[in-house]
C-alpha cells in the first residue's frame, strides 16, 4: 500500500452554490450557498406519505409477520405446535395467538402461507378471538418476553420494524416490474427493484435517521439521482491511501474530470487557501446536512474542513444505502460514503483508521486470486477498493473510545465499477435479485432459467460453480473467508445463465484464519482468531443457511426445482471440487462440510440483543448466538454413501 499526500490535484467543476465570500454578508452568503433540494425529495408534505394507505400497509404487515414468524421459528425462539388439522399454532406471552400453515423444509425452513396468518388476541374471559389482519407491531409486543426484548432495545426495534413496513408499502405503491421483466433489467433497475433487504433479518430496513423526504432521495428502491457533497479536509488531518498501481495525482481527475478539479482549486484559493494542503473526501448528502455541517463546526470555521458543494455526477444508492453507483459515468468507481445512519444492527460510518488500510487489503486479495489456478478457473474476480481517504477529528479523537460513532463520520472510498468487466453479450444483477419474487409469487431465478433454457438442475449448477467453488476453494486453499451474502456478490449473466462472480465490499468483510499464515503489515487487520469448531460456519450459515435456504424455498414453492434436486446439485458441485484438487483432502477430512449436522447460527438474536451494535467488530466470532444445530441438507449425498 501507498499512502501519498500529492499536491495540486484536489480541485473540480463548480457546483450550484459554490462561490466566493459574499459582500452582503454570512447570512446571504449562506442562501447563495443552500444546496439545491434532492431530486427525489418531495415539496409537498403529504408526498412523504403518500404510500401509507390502509390496503397497502395491512399486505406489508401480513408479508412481515409471515417472515417474523418463519424466521423466529427458524432460530428456535417459537416452537410453532402442529394441530390435528395440519395447522400451526404460536402461543405469545401476551395470551395472543397466531395459527398458519406452513410447510417445513430442509435447514427448518418454514415457508409460511401468508394469506393463512389468523392472530387471535384473548378476550374478555382469557380466551383467544379472532381479530383482524395481523399486525407487525403487535407481534412484536406480543413475543417481547420471548424475544428478550429489554426497554432499551424495544422500542428502537419497534422504529425499524415501522421503517421496514413503510419501506415495503413504497415498493408496493409503484409499478413493480413482474420477474421476467425485472430479469431483462438494467443493472440498476434490478439493484432498485428488490422488494426484500436481506433474507434473514425481520427488521432489515430500518435507516434510523432519514426522514420521509430523505427516504425518498437517498433509498435505493426510490431510484432517485444523487449528487455527493464534496468536502477538502486539510492534510496534516488526513490519510489517502491508494492501490499500488494507482496514481494518485491522476485517480481524482479521472474520476471527476479536469473542470470540476479546476473549480475546487479555484475555490480553496478565493478562500485564500492552498490546494495543496487539502485531500478531497466524498460526503453522503444527508452525513453533511446533519452531521458534518453542525458535530464538525468547529473544523469548518477553522477550515480544517471547507465546504466545495455538489459535485456535477448523478449517482444510484445501492442496496447497502452508503456506495453509490456512478449513473453518469457507468465506468467510473462506486462511491462509498460514511453515513450515520443505524441499519441493521449498526451505525454505517467508516473510520480514517480501517480506510487507511483498505487499498492494501484489496491489493493482496486480488494478487491471491490472480495467481491461484483454480480461482482464475472460476472467473471469480474482486472489485477492488482502489483508494481511500479518512478524516481523523481533533476534540472528539481525544474524547471518544475506539469504534466510536463520532469517529466514524468523515471517510469514503472509491471502488472498481463492474462495468468495463463485461464481454458481448453480458449484463450484470446483484446476486440478491436471485431470491426476489414479485407481487404474484413469480421469481427472477426462476425467469433466469426459463431464459436460460437449460434445465433448472444444469443452470443451478452453473451458478454454483460461479458462485460457491471460489469460496470453497477459499476456505480450503487459504483459510479465507468472505461475507457472501447477495448484496456482496455481483453476478454477470449471459442468456441468463451466470457466468462468474464479482466480490465486492472486500477490507471489511474478509477474514483469514491460518495464525500462521504470511501477511504483509498492512493486511494483518484480517486475520481473526476462529475457533476450530466454528470456522466451517463461514460456508454453512453464510453460503448454506442465509441465502441457498431460500434459493431452495423458491424454486420448490413455484414447483421449478425439487428440493432433494436442489440439494443433490449442491453436493455433487462440492464433491467434484473436492475431486479436483486431491491435495487438499486433509484439509477436507479435517473441516468435513458433508457432515451430519451443523450449529445454528441466529441473525436476528443478535440484533435482538443488541439493535446498535450487534457485533464486536474486533471479536466477530465470540459475537456468535449459536442455538442447536441443524441437519445438513448434503450430508446424505457424500460421495461413497449408500442412498437410504
Amino acid at each position: 500500500m501507498t499512502v501519498s499526500h500529492p499536491g495540486g490535484t484536489f480541485t473540480a467543476e463548480p457546483s450550484p452554490g459554490v462561490r466566493a465570500p459574499d459582500p452582503a454578508g454570512p447570512a446571504a452568503a449562506a442562501r447563495e450557498r443552500r444546496a439545491p433540494r434532492p431530486a427525489g425529495a418531495p415539496t409537498d408534505p403529504r408526498e412523504g406519505v403518500a404510500h401509507l394507505s390502509p390496503d397497502l400497509w395491512e399486505r406489508a404487515n401480513r408479508l412481515l409477520v409471515r417472515k417474523a414468524l418463519a424466521e423466529f421459528s427458524h432460530e428456535r425462539l417459537l416452537t410453532p405446535e402442529r394441530g390435528a388439522d395440519g395447522a400451526y399454532t404460536v402461543r405469545c406471552d401476551s395470551g395472543a395467538e397466531y395459527r398458519f400453515t406452513a410447510r417445513v423444509m430442509a435447514l427448518d425452513h418454514w415457508r409460511i402461507d401468508a394469506d393463512s396468518i389468523v392472530r387471535r388476541a384473548p378476550g374478555g374471559d382469557g380466551s383467544p378471538e379472532a381479530t383482524d389482519t395481523p399486525d407487525a407491531l403487535e407481534l412484536v409486543l406480543d413475543l417481547r418476553d420471548t424475544l428478550g426484548l429489554g426497554k432499551e432495545v424495544l422500542p428502537v426495534y419497534l422504529e425499524e420494524i415501522t421503517s421496514t413496513l413503510a419501506s415495503s408499502a413504497f415498493r408496493m405503491a409503484g409499478a413493480q416490474p413482474d420477474a421476467a421483466e425485472l430479469a431483462r433489467s438494467g443493472f440498476q433497475a434490478i439493484e432498485a427493484g428488490m422488494t426484500e433487504g436481506h433474507p434473514c433479518f425481520v427488521a432489515n430496513n430500518g435507516r434510523l435517521g432519514f426522514g420521509s423526504d430523505e427516504y425518498l432521495a437517498y433509498a435505493p428502491e426510490a431510484a432517485a439521482p444523487v449528487r455527493l457533497v464534496w468536502v477538502a479536509a486539510r492534510r496534516s488531518r488526513t490519510t489517502f491511501s491508494h492501490s499500488a498501481d494507482t496514481d494518485p495525482g491522476s485517480f481524482l481527475r479521472s474520476e471527476l474530470g479536469d473542470r470540476v478539479l479546476a473549480a475546487f482549486h479555484a475555490e480553496l484559493a478565493g478562500l485564500g487557501l492552498d490546494p495543496d494542503d487539502y485531500h478531497l473526501v466524498p460526503v453522503h448528502p444527508w452525513q453533511w446536512w446533519n452531521r458534518l455541517s453542525v458535530t464538525f463546526a468547529a473544523d469548518l470555521a477553522r477550515r480544517d474542513l471547507v465546504c466545495l458543494g455538489y459535485g456535477p455526477d448523478e449517482y444510484r444508492a445501492q442496496q447497502s444505502i452508503r456506495t453509490f453507483f456512478n449513473a453518469s459515468e457507468p465506468e467510473r468507481h462506486y462511491v462509498k460514503t460514511a453515513l450515520s445512519v443505524l441499519n441493521m444492527g449498526f451505525l454505517r460510518g467508516l473510520s480514517a483508521e480501517y480506510m487507511e488500510a483498505t487499498p492494501a487489503i484489496n491489493d493482496w486479495l486480488a494478487d491471491l486470486v490472480g495467481q491461484d489456478p483454480v480461482l482464475r478457473a472460476t472467473g471469480v474476480g474482486v472489485l477492488r477498493e482502489r483508494a481511500a481517504v479518512g478524516y481523523r477529528t481533533s476534540h472528539y479523537a481525544r474524547a471518544a473510545a475506539k469504534g466510536s460513532p463520532y469517529l466514524k463520520m468523515i471517510a469514503g472510498l472509491w471502488r472498481e465499477s463492474p462495468v468495463p468487466r463485461l464481454g458481448r453479450g453480458e449484463r450484470l444483477a446483484t446476486m440478491a435479485s436471485l431470491l426476489h419474487t414479485d407481487a404474484d409469487g413469480g421469481s427472477l431465478a426462476g425467469a433466469l432459467i426459463a431464459e436460460s433454457g437449460l434445465a433448472p438442475a444444469v443452470w443451478l449448477r452453473r451458478y454454483l460453480d460461479a458462485y460457491l467453488v471460489p469460496l470453497l476453494h477459499a476456505f480450503y486453499g487459504h483459510d479465507l473467508v468472505f461475507m457472501p451474502h447477495g448484496e456482496n456478490v455481483i453476478l454477470i449473466l449471459r442468456d441468463g445463465v451466470p457466468q462468474r462472480v464479482l466480490m465486492k465490499d472486500i477490507a471489511e468483510e474478509i477474514v483469514v484464519m491460518d495464525a500462521d499464515a504470511e501477511l504483509p503489515e498492512a493486511v494483518e487487520r484480517i486475520r481473526a482468531e476462529v475457533p476450530e469448531d466454528k470456522r466451517l460456519l463461514s460456508l454453512f450459515t453464510d453460503v448454506f443457511d442465509c441465502f441457498l435456504r431460500f434459493l431452495n424455498g423458491i424454486l420448490a414453492d413455484e414447483g421449478t426445482l425439487a428440493e432433494e434436486d436442489f440439494w443433490r446439485t449442491v453436493a455433487e458441485c462440492v464433491a467434484d471440487y473436492q475431486a479436483s484438487v486431491p491435495h487438499l483432502s486433509e484439509r477436507f477430512e479435517r473441516y468435513d462440510v458433508f457432515a451430519d449436522r451443523f450449529a445454528l447460527s441466529c441473525l436476528n438474536r443478535l440484533q435482538l440483543r443488541d439493535n446498535r451494535q450487534m457485533v464486536n467488530l474486533d471479536d466477530p466470532a465470540g459475537a456468535l448466538q449459536l442455538v442447536g444445530t441443524l441437519e445438513n441438507p448434503i450430508a446424505a449425498h457424500r460421495p461413497g454413501r449408500v442412498p437410504r
